[in-house]
């Protein structure tokens, strides 16, 4: 993928009011570590989470994905004229149909000329967003566009809580698959996209490259099962080194391939921005890539596992604290589970 004419105009996010430590998680779940003889502050040992955050209690996405939106668009002072694409793309949708995007777009004002959809694909969704955009932009479909999405993980996170307390056949080896859901966090993060003779910017969106390895796809699943639980709440089982073993073997013929598209060595990077895990992920994805720790923006510490909104809603904090400068070659690592990969370049 190789991209003249599209240009990254602004990236926003919005951070839930919420803040949940790890301590006080496995304050909750006291009962289960006194009987499993787990130390305390094994969660934050293992992750490198502090803190995660969320949204009120019953909080729907897409109506937060429109105040991201409608803040991304003020921000940009960009004229909602020329949108003609918005593209939800978070793993949290409002209801299965229609589509989170659709009330997304009523709440935003949109025209109505724009093409709306909900794209998912696990933690790549607004990733995979972006690049569906920007081919219509290349090919000239449309001006700009807007990807957006929001993730709730309150749900999760007590529902796994609460399965814990309550399973007394759980043992130090089984709750290692629950630990992934102890993790998730919540945010909401938007792109916009346009043609670069609409850009106040020039932020240039380069190309990327994808790479994919589907006999992962049953290390991480999540859903819901009313039935099993007694409740709506969603769960999710992961074989977490596993899954960390699989994305980093995947990520990096990705970035391979990636920098074979975009002409770049490593030498060329100046700022990477990476799905969001935990420290032992980001660690040994940066390793493996051969790419300086220093180089990324991590976040996981202070808002957890927040989806496909992570990596959007690291860039957006790096620009906010400018921390890019002209001319910077930015990378973007995107992993998720099924297993898939989409790295992007971008020329600030």
């Amino acid at each position: 993928m190789r991209y003249e004419h599209v240009c990254v105009e602004a990236v926003s996010c919005t951070l839930p009011p919420h803040v949940v430590t790890s301590d006080e998680i496995e304050a909750r779940l006291a009962p289960v570590y006194d009987r499993l003889g787990l130390p305390a502050g094994r969660l934050e040992l293992m992750t490198g989470i502090q803190e995660r955050r969320f949204f009120d209690h019953g909080t729907l996405p897409g109506s937060i994905s429109a105040q991201t939106v409608n803040q991304l668009l003020e921000e940009s002072q960009f004229d909602r004229r020329y949108i003609g694409g918005l593209i939800h793309g978070s793993v949290c949708r409002d209801q299965l149909e229609p589509a989170t995007a659709s009330g997304v777009h009523h709440a935003t004002q949109l025209p109505q000329h724009a093409l709306v959809l909900d794209v998912s694909n696990a933690c790549l969704g607004l990733l995979n967003g972006m690049i569906f955009l920007a081919n219509m932009i290349e090919m000239g479909q449309i001006h700009a566009g807007v990807v957006v999405g929001t993730e709730v993980g309150r749900d999760l996170v007590e529902g796994t809580i609460d399965d814990l307390l309550e399973d007394s056949t759980l043992t130090r080896k089984s709750i290692k698959n629950h630990f992934a859901s102890l993790t998730i966090g919540s945010g909401s993060a938007a792109i916009l996209l346009c043609d670069r003779k609409l850009s106040k910017t020039g932020h240039r969106l380069l190309g990327g490259n994808f790479q994919t390895d589907t006999s992962s796809h049953e290390l991480c699943a999540g859903g819901v099962e009313a039935q099993k639980h007694g409740d709506h709440r969603p769960r999710m089982q992961t074989d977490s080194e596993s899954l960390l073993v699989a994305g980093v073997n995947l990520a990096v013929p990705t970035w391979e391939a990636t920098k074979k598209t975009l002409g770049w060595e490593n030498a060329d990077v100046n700022q990477v921005f990476t799905h969001q895990v935990g420290k032992a992920h980001r660690k040994l994805l940066l390793d493996k890539l051969g790419l300086d720790p220093a180089l990324d923006y991590p976040t996981v510490e202070r808002l957890g596992n927040t989806g496909a909104a992570a990596l959007p809603m690291a860039w957006a904090l790096g620009i906010q604290e400018q921390i890019l400068h002209q001319n910077d070659h930015i990378a973007l690592l995107g992993i998720g589970s099924g297993l898939n990969s989409l790295m992007l370049g971008v020329q600030w």
